[in-house]
């Protein structure tokens, strides 16, 4: 039988009430059926997941394995897929109709890359939808530049598509990764092969409570924080062990600095836990600027600049009171101007009135 062109790879843990949305979206798609696989892998599922799945019948394959976490779910699915670019599916998320095919376009023009991503729509599972909030797009050999390793984004899951190919060199997935495996291939994937920023919108990323990172909440608990911590602890010894295997010097001013997102991501949620001193928290605030400051606009570094010293001012829990006075600054400096523009336009309308 010859294989499809993509494996499409769904994990699913106890999404049962999400998981028939997301198989439908991708048997949806405008490419023909023969082209594509669907593996739905199972980590494990104590709800009713598999009951829902039956409904599909021959149109996907459902490979159950006991729980063992993201990257555990990964590994089986790469084990059994046999297209030629394996495509991420959440099974709380779901596609577009026109993404495999806007991808297999994609893929086919860079014969080279070893990944593509693209947008996503942040959703609430109805029909409201928000624009992308995090998208940045970076293309080509991203480690050759310093300002694209700087800019390069950590995409979500449902956005992803690899290049077998490239896809092999990393796997096994870590299985320490029970979440976060996403990251892992993104994170290494540029040190072996180009890739592509698509900039079409394709899926849809569902904003609901239990989500690791972008949440429905007001904020996440203290068990969401204490678990992506421990997770991006060993995420980052992973990244760092198989750069090390691979040859590149930890200690170059590049890789210092791409390594840097983990450990102040880690750092701010560590201060979510426990409150810094307005030191500690003044010199995290000022390793933004230091290791960003040439991907930033000079008013973006001024204002960092400005934030840092006002930590030291205000505190960690009162630092908010200097970030709503410039949200207010800027709202009313919007509103003066549009009430400018619409003084100027009466103006003009009267005096055309006059001349009439």
């Amino acid at each position: 039988m010859k294989a499809p062109y993509f494996s499409v790879l769904i994990d699913a843990y106890n999404y049962g009430h999400y998981v028939e949305e997301a198989v439908a979206s991708v048997l949806a798609q405008d490419c023909p059926a023969s082209e594509r696989e669907i593996l739905v892998v199972d980590d494990g599922s104590t709800d009713d997941t598999a009951v829902r799945l039956r409904k599909f019948g021959n149109a996907i394959r459902y490979l159950y394995k006991s729980n063992g976490g993201q990257a555990s779910a990964f590994n089986h699915g790469f084990e059994n897929a046999r297209g030629e670019v394996v495509a991420l599916l959440d099974a709380d998320d779901v596609w577009l109709p026109n993404k495999l095919t806007r991808l297999r376009e994609v893929f086919e023009e860079n014969p080279a890359a070893g990944m593509a991503y693209h947008r996503l729509y942040w959703w609430d599972g109805t029909n409201e939808t928000e624009a992308d909030r995090y998208f940045i797009s970076v293309s080509g050999r991203v480690p050759e530049g310093r300002s694209a390793l700087l800019q390069y984004p950590m995409a979500s899951t449902s956005c992803l598509a690899f290049r077998r190919s490239a896809l092999e060199r990393l796997l096994p997935v870590p299985e320490t990764l029970r979440s976060q495996a996403d990251a892992f291939l993104t994170a290494l994937v540029i040190f072996v092969a180009p890739i592509v920023a698509v900039e079409d919108y394709l899926g849809k990323y569902r904003l609901h409570a239990t989500n690791l990172f972008q949440t429905a909440a007001a904020k996440p608990s203290r068990e969401q924080v204490q678990h992506r911590m421990a997770m991006r602890a060993a995420l980052l010894a992973e990244i760092q062990k198989w750069l090390l295997r691979h040859g590149h010097d930890l200690r170059s001013a590049d890789l210092r600095a791409y390594l840097a997102q983990w450990k102040k991501a880690q750092a701010q949620d560590g201060f979510a836990l426990r409150a810094p001193g307005r030191f500690k928290y003044f010199r995290h605030l000022l390793g933004y600027p230091w290791t960003y400051g040439e991907i930033m606009t000079r008013r973006h570094r001024i204002y960092s600049y400005m934030r840092a010293c006002a930590a030291l001012v205000l505190g960690y829990h009162h630092l908010r009171l200097f970030d709503d006075a410039r949200r207010k600054r800027k709202e009313w400096m919007a509103s003066s101007s549009e009430k400018t523009v619409v003084a100027i336009h009466a103006k003009a309308k009267a005096a055309a009135a006059t001349k009439s």
